[in-house]
């Protein structure tokens, strides 16, 4: 097969790189499952913005001290200036952000932010988001959109990109030929047991950059959300219980029905909280309470986490409901500059596979949707600026032995993954 720029993935990062890429440009966009099931459907809180030059060094500030100044100043100074462009286009699309009586742009805040600066839909910003973008790609006519096939490698022509081996929706494997290749394929939550992704996101971008020595940093920087819903039963993720929820006023008790902590913490460090007071307790969770939040504000602001507590037998806010850390997001990823594009000529990566520094080692939330779809915009500006036609393009007698094993070539992706992450922990031991 054969095409003009291929995307692999179809998150908020990949389908918006894909609304700003050239319209004379053939672009495929392959899925390992359907689109509806990426984890930018399931962001619940918000998007962060910038909504007066007032608030950026307070903003800045925010994000570093959550980054524990680990992130990459240039990165986050981009991230934030941008932002007021990325929202006005996202309105364009028909997003429906929430909006006070007036009509003005209504403003939440969540963990670590020192004031309101969070647009949102109810507690479905995500879903939101992408599914605008999602219907507006779906009318581009030089975007074919390809669902349960699955990128296995890159095929490289010493350190250039010229394409993927997948695996198609039939099973049968195939080479796809590419003049630029971009990786926006998520995080890497399908390879741990208790985690709010979905559990076919297991990091395979970062896994085939690490096959073909493209550049990785920080892949031991990974995120766990302080409160996800907890249940004995088996399921396929852990129910996020949005940020948004303890910053408009949820608290945190223990079993002596005793607040323990700062609900407002940033989040690596409210989870060690909650982690210690659960030691303490010998318990498998703590208790957040909503009582402190409006019950009309509650219900129209949190509808499915309502829902949700409702379905497993409680009655929120008159109950108290069980939460415990669950993985959540993954900081590093794939090395990439401020245009996203990575050590590999004509290869880059958007999203939560990539890497640009701009969260540190710790994420402040709401970040990640805004920071997904700023520099998938710079990437695909970078592309288009830059465009090269590829000459390669086939390959004779492609040899597919290597990939008839799907089962354990998936084994050996996570494997590659979990021993980068030990890696660099031991590193970091040693520092």
């Amino acid at each position: 097969m054969k095409t003009d720029i291929l995307i692999v993935g179809s998150g908020c990062a990949g389908i918006y790189m894909a609304l700003n890429l050239p319209k004379d440009k053939n672009i495929l966009m392959i899925t390992k499952d359907k689109v509806e099931r990426s984890d930018s459907f399931l962001a619940q809180g918000g998007m962060c913005v910038l909504k007066s030059p007032e608030d950026y060094e307070s903003y800045y500030n925010d994000t570093m001290k959550a980054g524990h100044y680990e992130n990459n100043p240039e990165a986050v100074e981009v991230m934030i200036k941008e932002s007021p462009e990325l929202l006005e286009d996202l309105i364009d699309c028909g997003v429906r952000f929430a909006r006070k009586e007036n009509g003005e742009l209504d403003y939440t805040r969540e963990g670590a932010h020192s004031h309101n600066r969070i647009v949102y839909h109810k507690d479905i910003t995500g879903k939101e988001i992408t599914s605008k973008l999602y219907e507006k790609c779906q009318t581009l006519e030089n975007v074919t959109i390809k669902e349960y096939w699955t990128m296995l490698d890159l095929i490289c022509d010493g350190n250039k990109c010229v394409g993927a081996v997948v695996q198609k929706d039939d099973g049968s494997l195939d080479t796809i030929m590419a003049d630029y290749v971009v990786l926006a394929c998520g995080g890497i939550g399908g390879i741990y047991r208790h985690s709010t992704n979905y559990r076919h996101l297991t990091g395979d971008g970062v896994a085939t950059a690490l096959r073909n020595h493209v550049e990785v940093e920080n892949v031991n920087y990974v995120q766990i959300h302080p409160t996800t819903f907890y249940s004995d039963e088996e399921k396929e993720r852990s129910f996020l219980i949005s940020e948004s929820v303890r910053g408009e006023g949820a608290e945190l008790y223990n079993n002596e029905n005793k607040r323990f902590t700062n609900e407002l913490l940033p989040r690596d460090i409210l989870t060690a909280k909650i982690k210690e007071e659960m030691k303490k307790e010998n318990s498998k969770h703590v208790w957040l309470s909503m009582r402190p939040i409006d019950e009309t504000e509650l219900k129209e602001h949190f509808p499915n986490i309502v829902k949700h507590c409702k379905e497993h037998g409680f009655d929120v806010p008159s109950q108290m409901i069980p939460v415990v850390p669950a993985q959540h997001y993954f900081m590093g990823g794939i090395k990439v500059n401020l245009n996203s594009k990575t050590s590999m000529e004509k290869l880059y990566a958007v999203g939560e596979t990539a890497c640009n520094g701009v969260h540190g080692r710790n994420r402040l939330a709401s970040n990640s949707l805004l920071e997904s779809m700023i520099f998938a915009k710079r990437a695909a500006r970078d592309i288009a600026k830059n465009y090269i036609k590829e000459e390669k393009t086939e390959i004779e007698d492609f040899d597919f032995k290597p990939y008839k094993d799907i089962v354990n070539w998936n084994k050996e992706n996570k494997k590659l993954i979990k021993d980068e992450i030990a890696r660099e922990d031991e590193i970091q031991r040693n520092k």
